[in-house]
C-alpha cells in the first residue's frame, strides 16, 4: 500500500520539478545578461575598471543542459571565480597580486633610469625560517617556501644606502629579513651592493618613489613646465571661480574651499591658495552689487510689473523651514528674481500681506502704481484681497497650478466614487502586506511578472489622498500579480476578509472605478504641469478650465459615471480661484478674437456669462480714474463692435512649432500687448487697462526652485544676520544666473541620476540571491 501511494506521488513532483528548474535557468540566465550588459558598458568607459579582466561565463547542467551557474574567468590567467561579488573578486585577485599576469603594484626605483651609483645590480634575499608572516605572504610569488626552511623572493626595491645620511633601520632579529650580499652585475658596470627589503612589503614602493622624486627635485631643479599665469589669467580664473560658487549656491560651501585635494588642484594649475573670508565677503558683495544693479535696471525700465510669490503654501521642507520666492514679472515676459524670505511654522495673513507690501514699496519707492499686481500661491486668500481693496489699481490672482491641484483634493473628499475606491484599496492593502502566506505568493508572482518584489504602500491616514493615490497606482501596476495571487493553493483561507478580499478583485465593477480615479487625477495632474510648465496668462485661464470641463465629460462617458457630482466640485474649486480680471483679459486680448460672418475679428463676449460680463465692466471703471471711466467704457463698446483689423489680428494669433515639444505656440507672445500700445492708439483710456492685464501672470512660479539643500543651509544660518544676508545674496545671484542662461542644471541632474538609477537596478537584478539554484 504504501509503495503504491509512494508510486502515485512521485509524477507530480516531476512534474513540479520542471517548472523549476526552468525558473532558475531563466533567474541564471537573466543574471548573466546583466553581467554582460554591465560589463559592455564599463568596456565603453562607463563602470568599473576590473571588467576589462573579468569575464562572465554560462555554466550549463551536464543532465539538462539548462544553465545552472554563472562565473566570472580571468582574461589573464582563465582563472575561475563566482559570480557574487565582482568588485570583491577584483581586490583579492588583481589588486593583492594573486593574478600572476596582473601588474598594478607602482614601479619600483629600480626601474627607474640609472643615477651615478644610485641603484645596485639585482641580488637575491633569504626568507628566515622563523618567519611565518613573511613567509605566506612571499607564497604567492616564490616557487618553494611553503614547507621548506627557505624561500628565495625577488627584491622588492634595491636602493644604495650611501645615498641616504641616516642608518638604515632594520626589523627585529625574530622576524627580520636576512638580507644577503649580492654579486656583480653581469654587465660588470654596478659595484657590489647590498640589497634592502622594505619592512611595509610592496606597499612602501609608493612612498619611497615620492622620496626619491623630492631628492631628485632638490639635486637638480628644474623649470616649471608651464610658464606662470599673469596676474589678469589669475584675477579672470579666481572670478570664474566665484562666480561657480555662489552660483550653486549651497551646493557648494565656503568650507570646501580649503580642502586639501582642492589646494593641490589649485597649485598644480598655477593660482594661488584662496582666501575664504574674500569668497565670503568683499567678493560675494561685489558680485551681488553688480548682478542687483543689473536687475534694478531692467525694473526701472518697464513701466509696470507683476509681483510672483510662492512658497507661502508649505511643501516638503516644513521640517528645516521654508523659502518664500519673490520675484517681478515685466510686461516683456522676462522675470527678475527679488528676494527670498525664510519661514517656520505657521506663517499668518498679516505677514504675508506685510512682506508683499514691502517688497513693493522697496521696489517703487514712492511710485507704488508701478507694481499693478500680485500673484500668489493659495497661502491666504485674505492677504491678497486686503491689499487689492486698498489699493484699487491692482489685481491679485491666485495661482492656478495650485487651483487644479486643490481640485485633485476636493474630488478625493467629496466623490463618493473616490472613498470608495480608498477604502476597498485600503482593506486589500492591508490583507495582502499582513497575511505572510499571501505577501509570500504576491511577492513571488511580482518576481515572475515584473522582475522585482515589494509591498504595496499603505498610507497610515485615509484622508490622505495623494497617499491612497500612490497605493491606487501600485494596485494597478501589480493587477496581474495579484489576479495570480487569487488562483494560487495559498489562497485557500478560511476567513471572512480572504473572501471579501477575492470577492473585490473578481469585481469587474472595482477595477473599473480603480482605472477611473487613476485616469481623472492624470489628466488633472497632466493639465496642472503644462500650466506650471508654460506659464500661461490670466487670459488663459477661463478657456483652460472649459477645456478642462469638457475632458471631464468625456471622462464621465468613458466609466460611466454620473457627471453633476463632478461638475459640482469643479464649479466649487473654479469659484474660488475665479477673479474678474480672467473675463477682462480674455475680452482684451486680441489673441482670443473670434472671426464673424462678416470676416472682423470681435472679442469673445458670447463665451461669457452675464455675470462675467458685469465683472468685466465694474474692473475696466476700477482700474482707470473716475473722470475716465465712462471714456473706458465707451470704448469698450466700439471695441466690442469693431474689433481689430483682420491682418493684425492674423498676426497676433499666429502659430509655429516648437521644435523641443512639437506644440503650436504663438509666435510672439508679446503682440497682444504691442497691438493695443501702437495700433489701437484711439482707445487710449481702454489700452491703460489692457496692456496691464493681458501681460500679468496665472502662476507664481519664480523659477527658482527648492531643495531641501539649499533649505538645510539656510536654516542653519538663520539665526544670524550677518548669515541670512549671506544666504540672502547667493539666492539673488543664483537665480539671477538661472534666469539669464536657462540653467536646467536640476532637470539634467535628475536625468543623470535617473540612468544611474536604471544602472543599479540592472545590477540589483544581476546580483540577486540564487543560493535555491
Amino acid at each position: 500500500m504504501a509503495a503504491t501511494n509512494a508510486a502515485a506521488a512521485t509524477p507530480p513532483l516531476e512534474s513540479t520539478s520542471a517548472p523549476s528548474e526552468e525558473l532558475a535557468a531563466k533567474t541564471v540566465s537573466k543574471r548573466y545578461e546583466g553581467l554582460v550588459m554591465v560589463r559592455t558598458k564599463a568596456i565603453k568607459g562607463k563602470g568599473a575598471w576590473y571588467w576589462a579582466h573579468l569575464e562572465p561565463i554560462l555554466v550549463n547542467n551536464s543532465d539538462t543542459g539548462l544553465p545552472k551557474a554563472v562565473k566570472l574567468r580571468c582574461s589573464l590567467c582563465d582563472a575561475v571565480f563566482s559570480a557574487s561579488n565582482p568588485s570583491r573578486t577584483a581586490s583579492e585577485h588583481l589588486k593583492r597580486g594573486t593574478c600572476p599576469n596582473f601588474a598594478s603594484a607602482p614601479k619600483p626605483i629600480s626601474s627607474l633610469p640609472p643615477s651615478s651609483s644610485s641603484i645596485s645590480a639585482p641580488a637575491s634575499a633569504t626568507l628566515s625560517p622563523t618567519s611565518h608572516n613573511h613567509r605566506k605572504r612571499a607564497s604567492s610569488s616564490s616557487s618553494g617556501g611553503g614547507n621548506g626552511t627557505s624561500a628565495v623572493i625577488p627584491p622588492l626595491a634595491i636602493v644604495d644606502p650611501s645615498r641616504f645620511t641616516v642608518d638604515l633601520a632594520y626589523p627585529p632579529p625574530s622576524t627580520s629579513l636576512i638580507v644577503t650580499s649580492g654579486g656583480a652585475s653581469p654587465s660588470g658596470l654596478y659595484g657590489h651592493q647590498q640589497q634592502l627589503v622594505l619592512s611595509g612589503g610592496k606597499e612602501d614602493l609608493g612612498a619611497l618613489a615620492v622620496l626619491e622624486d623630492s631628492v631628485k627635485r632638490l639635486k637638480s631643479p628644474k623649470a616649471s613646465p608651464s610658464p606662470a599665469l599673469s596676474k589678469a589669467q589669475v584675477d579672470s580664473a579666481l572670478d570664474s571661480l566665484a562666480d561657480w560658487v555662489y552660483e550653486c549656491c549651497g551646493s557648494v560651501s565656503f568650507s570646501s574651499l580649503d580642502h586639501p585635494k582642492f589646494k593641490a588642484f589649485l597649485n598644480q594649475v598655477g593660482l594661488p591658495a584662496i582666501s575664504k573670508p574674500d569668497f565670503a565677503g568683499s567678493r560675494l558683495d561685489a558680485k551681488y552689487e553688480e548682478v542687483k544693479s543689473k536687475c534694478e535696471a531692467k525694473i526701472r525700465d518697464a513701466m509696470f510689473f507683476q509681483i510672483a510669490s510662492d512658497g507661502w503654501k508649505p511643501h516638503d521642507f516644513t521640517r528645516d523651514g521654508n523659502l518664500v520666492n519673490l520675484a517681478v514679472n515685466l510686461p516683456n515676459c522676462t522675470s527678475v528674481f527679488r528676494r527670498a524670505v525664510f519661514t517656520t511654522g505657521y506663517v499668518h495673513s498679516n505677514y504675508a500681506e506685510e512682506v508683499l507690501w514691502d517688497t513693493i514699496t522697496d521696489i517703487c519707492d514712492s511710485n507704488v502704481r508701478q507694481c499693478v499686481g500680485v500673484v500668489s500661491d493659495k497661502f491666504k486668500a485674505k492677504a491678497l484681497a486686503n491689499l487689492e481693496s486698498q489699493h484699487p489699481w491692482m489685481v491679485n490672482l491666485c495661482c492656478q497650478y495650485q487651483g487644479f491641484t486643490s481640485l485633485i483634493k476636493d474630488l478625493g473628499k467629496e466623490l463618493v466614487l473616490f472613498k470608495n475606491v480608498a477604502n476597498n484599496c485600503m482593506k486589500l492593502a492591508a490583507f495582502v502586506n499582513n497575511k505572510s502566506q499571501i505577501r509570500h505568493s504576491f511577492q513571488k508572482f511580482q518576481l515572475q511578472e515584473y522582475g522585482h518584489a515589494g509591498l504595496l504602500r499603505v498610507p497610515f491616514d485615509a484622508s490622505d489622498f495623494w497617499a491612497v493615490y500612490a497605493l491606487v497606482e501600485d494596485i494597478l501596476s501589480s493587477a496581474r500579480a495579484l489576479h495570480l495571487v487569487l488562483s494560487d493553493e495559498s489562497y485557500k483561507i478560511e476567513e471572512p476578509i480572504a473572501r471579501e478580499v477575492a470577492e473585490t478583485m473578481r469585481n469587474p465593477h472595482f477595477w473599473n472605478e480603480l482605472e477611473a480615479v487613476h485616469s481623472l487625477v492624470k489628466l488633472i495632474k497632466t493639465m496642472a504641469q503644462d500650466i506650471e510648465t508654460e506659464k500661461p496668462r490670466i487670459g488663459q485661464c477661463l478657456p483652460l478650465w472649459e477645456e478642462l470641463k469638457l475632458k471631464v465629460k468625456d471622462w464621465c462617458s468613458k466609466f460611466n459615471i454620473m457627471v453633476a457630482p463632478v461638475e459640482k466640485v469643479i464649479e466649487s474649486r473654479f469659484k474660488k480661484n475665479y477673479h474678474p480680471a480672467w473675463a477682462a483679459a480674455f475680452i482684451l486680448d486680441p489673441l482670443y478674437l473670434i472671426r464673424d460672418a462678416s470676416g472682423k475679428y470681435l472679442p469673445p463676449f458670447k463665451c461669457l456669462s452675464h455675470e462675467q460680463e458685469k465683472d468685466v465692466d465694474k474692473l475696466i471703471m476700477r482700474l482707470v480714474s473716475r473722470e475716465e471711466a465712462h471714456i473706458a467704457l465707451m470704448e469698450l463698446m466700439k471695441w466690442r463692435t469693431e474689433g481689430l483689423d483682420p491682418v493684425y489680428a492674423q498676426a497676433v494669433q499666429l502659430k509655429q512649432r516648437d521644435p523641443s515639444t512639437g506644440k503650436m505656440r504663438i509666435a510672439n507672445p508679446q503682440s497682444s500687448r504691442l497691438v493695443w500700445e501702437a495700433h489701437l492708439t484711439e482707445l487710449k483710456s481702454l489700452g491703460k487697462v489692457a496692456v496691464r492685464l493681458i501681460f500679468l501672470h496665472a502662476t507664481s512660479s519664480s523659477g527658482y526652485k527648492r531643495n531641501s539643500s539649499l533649505l538645510r543651509w539656510v536654516s542653519a544660518h538663520s539665526h544670524s544676520r550677518v548669515g541670512l544676508d549671506r544666504a540672502h545674496k547667493l539666492m539673488f545671484i543664483s537665480a539671477h544666473s538661472k534666469r539669464e542662461f536657462g540653467d536646467d542644471s536640476d532637470d539634467k541632474e535628475n536625468e543623470l541620476f535617473g540612468l544611474a538609477n536604471g544602472e543599479d537596478d540592472v545590477l540589483n537584478e544581476v546580483f540577486v540571491d540564487t543560493s535555491s539554484v
